[in-house]
């Protein structure tokens, strides 16, 4: 099918809104149920379990009334799932009893249906004095009865269940039964009986001796509005995971100009980024100190940058959409594929159920480039909500300002807009539907180059990148009433890809199909200690690469099943082993094993392990796209013509340490977090740029090559509203080139990071971010004419980022900012810059910053 028809479908798609509802959105609410537990380790499980439900902002359990208070947003809470999650993990509700199973696991002192394994466990730690209700009990010795109840619509007693009964100034109590019933033992000396119940305003009664008594409630206690106010950091990090995994929210994002997903990481230590060349503009991504194709990046825990879009696809995801990212570095999860081999990416853009009903965001620098992004959200009946996502940026002016004849910046414009529906139903049926669009148009080269005009024709040298990119996705899973811990879930998508581009004489042209599905159940054995995900997945990628000097086809399919089992030990250890079987229809079978390890000795002091093996299929020349600005000749010393390129798989084992410290200093909480990671590959394409200046080499790895890298990242709040993120990094990265064993080039092996962020109480927000980076290697030109060599080793460099800005109005952010506060650029970035048709023209070895001092500003406005 012809891409302009996709278009059409697209446009289609993005015009209808859906129809008007004139919902209006409401103000967070409270929610009181009961929930059966007894001490202190079931607060914290219940608690936790209610927070994972989708609108629970806060959730307070008290272990002597049994009630669960929970804050929350209507018009994105489902009770039902509330009800669900508590049941999951083990804990009884008047509307959803937990599986025998999962109680039955619970420890001894949670054990709140059995009452004679309470006392035991009781009488061990210290008794409580709670005693339950046990309904008609005579009255024998100096015990008190009674009933609990309310008064119906018609003057009727309705029996209260759940309703605290205990003596005045001690811990003996209990809790009436379903009838409403109770039955206490009278403390010695004590005669102030009390009766409490959620709505109500205690009633206290003197009781002398052996008594039935009858407490009948009818008059509601309003309680007035009461405030719980936590600061959620911009960037955390969870101790109960396996995973190592960093969870960076929207407020982070927003410290930065972020203009897209390439430039979200510019206050994050664990990301470097990069720029392919200095022409084309195109930012490259590092982890660990290898390239971003090693990085699986997805969307909502699908693929999304991969194939042709390994290095532009970055610009694809504007980052006013993105709601929020995860990132692990080392082995990631089976079930997600087996392509990551230094770490996972993951992108949650903004969901329609719960997103502002509009936002936007505009953007311009001193460069004059200029941004739009809008985002609109709406219901279209309680189970239906749809999103639209629009962006679109223009670059139109040439600027020179290092006087090299080439423009400093590609001019152009992109396009990108998504579509998507999401349905949640009231049987735990939800789905999602998507679909995105994105076209871009890019001009690069020197400042007479004239796009218009045929190459043969060309007296400039100049290049164009035209992009036109859809995709669709669906997603449906379902969650069991009956077993709350099951539930399977089923993810589609698919894409088409088409780019054209030429680079001075050289013709790039490329086009992309691909499918891809997963299916996953996942359940208990017994109890949640034992947890599994299981499924199948296939991908499909057709792509065909035509340049000036031949082409190259790829049609790879890759069926695969998986398997993931988790043990948790009470809260001290966990575990995650996963294995993937998976048959490429060029490489054959191959299995992908993973395994996480998670210690925590003492509370907030954790020690994780983790070991994985990673594969993945190169796309050698979307992914090095940079060596297109230079006139090195490409030579594919390939061995193997069955293969993709000729070449084999890429292949790597990555190991992983890290240990994590929470602690309290100064007005808030601070974490320290260790890392080292070993990547050691058995299989890779070499890109040897060091053979010969005016060549590039693609062959398969005969020797070694390894990263080691070494984190220490320190994240604190001395002052309130203060936060500091404080970084150093080491990494080892080499490679056989050839016969000899050299460091990659251009990574840097010492990196040091600060990031200060700031906010007062007046809705003002202060961000600086300062890097530094060390030398890197540079390949050898040598051989060179004199005027066209470089160093053997880059300078070291540091780089400043600042940014202010302030809330109007609650609704309105007006943002401004300076990068790169001290103007350090790379000089003479373009080697050959007056010969771009000689042989020495090359504009791919940049190891700084291409562009000097940068002046924006902009503004976010939202409706909720």
């Amino acid at each position: 099918m012809k891409i302009r028809l996709w278009i059409v479908l697209c446009v289609a798609l993005l015009t209808y809104h859906g129809p008007a509802t004139g919902m209006k959105a409401q103000e967070s609410d409270t929610l009181s149920i009961w929930v059966n537990g007894l001490c202190g380790m079931c607060k914290t499980r219940i608690e936790t379990a209610a927070l994972k439900v989708r609108g629970v902002e806060i959730a307070s359990w008290d272990s002597q009334t049994r009630m669960l208070e929970v804050t929350l947003n209507p018009d994105k809470f489902k009770e039902k799932k509330l009800y669900y999650n508590i049941a999951s993990v083990g804990h009884d509700t008047r509307q959803l009893l937990a599986p025998d199973p999962v109680y039955d696991a619970l420890p001894m002192c949670c054990k709140y249906r059995d009452f004679e394994t309470h006392e035991a466990a009781q009488g061990a730690a210290g008794d409580s004095g709670l005693r339950p209700a046990t309904g008609d009990s005579e009255v024998t010795g100096d015990v008190v009865t009674g009933l609990v109840a309310e008064a119906g619509a018609e003057g009727e007693q309705v029996p209260l269940f759940g309703a605290n009964v205990y003596w005045m100034n001690t811990s003996k109590g209990t809790i009436t039964n379903e009838e409403g019933h109770f039955s206490i033992d009278r403390e010695e000396g004590a005669h102030m009986l009390i009766v409490s119940y959620v709505g109500y305003g205690n009633d206290t009664l003197h009781v002398e001796g052996p008594a039935d008594v009858e407490v009948e409630f009818s008059t509601s206690l309003m309680l007035g509005e009461v405030s719980v106010v936590h600061r959620i950091k911009p960037t955390s990090f969870s101790f109960s995971s396996a995973y190592k995994v960093q969870n960076i929210s929207e407020k982070e994002l927003t410290k930065a100009a972020c203009c897209n997903l390439s430039e979200s990481f510019e206050t994050n230590p664990s990301v470097d980024v990069s720029f392919t060349d200095a022409v084309t503009g195109a930012r490259k991504i590092e982890m660990l100190g290898l390239a971003g194709p090693y990085v699986q990046i997805t969307r909502e825990n699908m693929p999304d940058v991969r194939g042709l879009a390994s290095v532009y696809g970055l610009t694809y995801t504007p980052g006013p959409w993105i709601e929020g990212m995860q990132l692990n570095m080392g082995a990631g999860s089976v079930v997600n594929g087996f392509e990551s081999i230094t770490g996972q990416i993951n992108v949650e853009l903004r969901k329609p159920e719960n997103s502002d009903k509009l936002y936007v965001n505009l953007y311009g620098n001193n460069d004059g480039r200029m941004e739009a992004n809008i985002n609109a959200s709406y219901a279209i009946n309680e189970a239906w909500h749809g999103g639209l996502l629009l962006h679109g940026n223009v670059r139109p002016f040439q600027l020179d300002h290092n006087e090299d004849g080439f423009t400093d910046h590609p001019t152009g414009s992109q396009f990108i807009a998504l579509k998507r529906f999401k349905y949640a139903g009231k049987n735990g049926l939800e789905s999602q539907l998507g679909f995105k669009f994105t076209y871009m148009d890019q001009v690069a080269g020197q400042v007479d180059f004239d796009p218009d005009k045929a190459r043969d024709e060309q007296e400039f040298w100049g290049s164009r990148m035209n992009t036109e990119r859809m995709e669709a996705w669906a997603k449906v899973g379902k969650v069991f009433e009956d077993r709350p811990y099951s539930s399977i879930g089923f993810q589609l998508s698919g894409l088409v890809h088409r780019q054209d581009a030429f680079f001075g004489l050289n013709e790039y042209k490329a086009d992309q199909q691909s499918l891809y599905s997963n299916l996953i159940y996942q359940s208990i054995l017994g109890n949640t200690n034992h947890q599994y995900r299981t499924g199948l997945s296939f991908q499909l990628d057709n792509t065909l690469e035509s340049f000036s000097f031949g082409s190259f086809e790829r049609n790879e399919w890759v069926p695969g099943a998986f398997l993931e089992y988790t043990f948790n030990y009470l809260d001290m250890f966990s575990a995650v082993a996963g294995i993937r079987a998976d048959y490429h229809n060029n490489y054959g079978a191959f299995l992908t094993p993973r395994l996480h390890l998670r210690y925590e000795p003492v509370e907030k002091t954790v020690i994780r392990a983790s070991a994985g093996r990673g594969q993945k299929t190169p796309g050698i020349f979307a992914e090095n796209i940079g060596i297109f600005a230079s006139s090195r000749i490409i030579h594919l010393d390939s061995s193997k013509p069955g293969n993709p390129y000729g070449l084999d798989p890429e292949v790597a084992w990555s190991y992983g340490l890290n240990f994590a410290r929470g602690f309290t200093l100064g007005q808030g909480d601070a974490i320290l977090n260790l890392d080292y990671y070993h990547t050691r590959f058995t299989r890779q394409i070499v890109v040897d740029l060091d053979r010969n200046p005016q060549e590039v080499h693609f062959y398969n790895l005969n020797g070694k090559s390894f990263s080691h890298s070494v984190q220490a990242q320190l994240d604190l709040e001395p002052l309130e509203r203060y936060d500091i993120r404080l970084a150093y990094r080491f990494n080892d990265v080499k490679s056989t080139y050839g016969e000899e064993l050299l460091p990659r080039p251009l990574i840097a092996s010492h990196r040091a990071f600060v990031n200060m962020a700031y906010a007062t109480s007046g809705q003002w927000t202060f961000d600086v971010t300062w890097s530094w980076q060390g030398s890197k290697r540079i390949p050898g030109t040598e051989s060179n004419p004199e005027p066209y060599r470089l160093q053997d080793t880059s300078p070291a460099f540091s780089l400043i980022n600042i940014q202010v800005g302030k809330t109007l109005f609650e609704r309105l952010e007006l943002y401004g900012g300076i990068e790169n506060l001290f103007d350090f650029k790379q000089q003479d970035p373009i080697l050959a810059s007056d010969d771009p048709f000689g042989p020495y023209f090359d504009s791919s070895l940049i190891w700084g910053p291409i562009f000097g001092r940068k002046f924006y500003t902009g503004l976010r406005f939202r409706i909720n």
